[in-house]
């Protein structure tokens, strides 16, 4: 973790978390970067790195497995010889007030969809009791749950990939997609697409628009994007992507419109629009890989049965995060 990124979560965290993280920090240097924090009431703090879980002891020790499993048969008193500290409903009033600058109810919107990006793109996912008014959700009240999500940029993850998404004899791209399991580092690495397609490397750069549904990608914070997403990029944030990529068509005239997660009912006509006013397409979706993601989705299948993309990237985390197994041609014929 830089010391950008470590100010930027130590100052929202409550002080007696604080302070165990700061100790952490500095007892503990082989853990990798730290991926997130969780905080549940009455429940002990937890900290995820990418060597794995660890629950968090009263004296600022990482205890537990440093492996991927989950650490099991822990009660909320103790892991060996260490206490653990566990989360006080006033740890999260804190937290809130410092994310919030101690004006909790002018993110009620945010609040109302479940999280709030701040400073840097980090995302802070929160749980509790839902007040709903008719069909629709109202507010949070009593959030006892609270998830920091630490930004990662990968800068550079896509350079050896940008050739192959590449038409040389067009001079444009070739409609792309990005199948990935949950927390392979598809949206890491369509960010690194985004910034390479907008800045030119290796070809003349384009205008790209950006729908950024849940502010993941450039993770926007007041308007701004705190992450590096090429000086070419429009980015409409919070947005539902069909709206926005019609929203981008009409205003922005962008040269590739991005988005994440294609799936939905009313995705393919919108992306069909985009290939037939002459943009180039760069997606995400979830699957294993291909066949895989048309068995779950069927409007998926639907988009991907349809022709529209040319290149499919399919990533795993056999070999970490974002490690890309295969480019496929829309023949099925491996790209090299």
């Amino acid at each position: 973790m830089n010391e950008r990124v470590y100010k930027e979560i130590i100052e929202i965290l409550p002080r007696k978390i604080r302070e165990l993280l700061k100790a952490i920090m500095i007892s503990n240097s082989n853990c990798g970067n730290l991926i997130e924090v969780r905080l549940r009431v009455n429940k002990p703090l937890i900290c995820i790195y990418e060597s794995g879980e660890y629950l968090i002891s009263e004296r600022g020790k990482n205890v537990g497995e440093k492996t991927n499993k989950v650490v099991n048969n822990v009660n909320n008193l103790g892991y060996g010889n260490e206490s653990l500290y566990i989360v006080k409903e006033s740890d999260i009033k804190e937290l809130l007030q410092y994310i919030s600058n101690y004006s909790i109810y002018a993110y009620e919107r945010e609040i109302r969809q479940g999280y709030l990006t701040i400073k840097g793109g980090h995302r802070i996912g929160v749980a509790g009791k839902v007040i709903t008014e008719g069909d629709r959700i109202k507010s949070m009240a009593y959030i006892t749950y609270v998830n920091i999500r630490i930004a990662h940029e990968i800068i550079g993850c896509s350079n050896n990939l940008i050739k192959k998404i590449y038409n040389e004899e067009k001079n444009r791209l070739y409609n792309t997609v990005i199948i990935s399991p949950p927390c392979c580092g598809k949206t890491t690495l369509l960010r690194d697409l985004v910034r390479n397609i907008s800045d030119g490397r290796y070809f003349k750069p384009l205008n790209v628009g950006l729908v950024d549904e849940r502010s993941e990608i450039a993770a926007c914070y007041k308007g701004v994007a705190q992450n590096n997403i090429g000086i070419r990029t429009d980015v409409l944030d919070c947005c539902d992507k069909v709206h926005g990529m019609y929203m981008l068509l009409r205003s922005m005239s962008p040269k590739v419109i991005a988005v994440d997660e294609i799936g939905g009912e009313n995705d393919l006509k919108a992306l069909r629009t985009c290939v037939s006013s002459g943009c180039d397409l760069i997606a995400t979706a979830h699957g294993e890989n291909i066949s895989e993601a048309k068995e779950k989705n069927r409007f998926l299948k639907e988009i991907l049965d349809s022709g529209i993309f040319d290149r499919y990237i399919i990533l795993n985390n056999k070999k970490g995060v974002g490690n890309i197994e295969t480019v496929l041609d829309i023949g099925g014929n491996i790209v090299v």
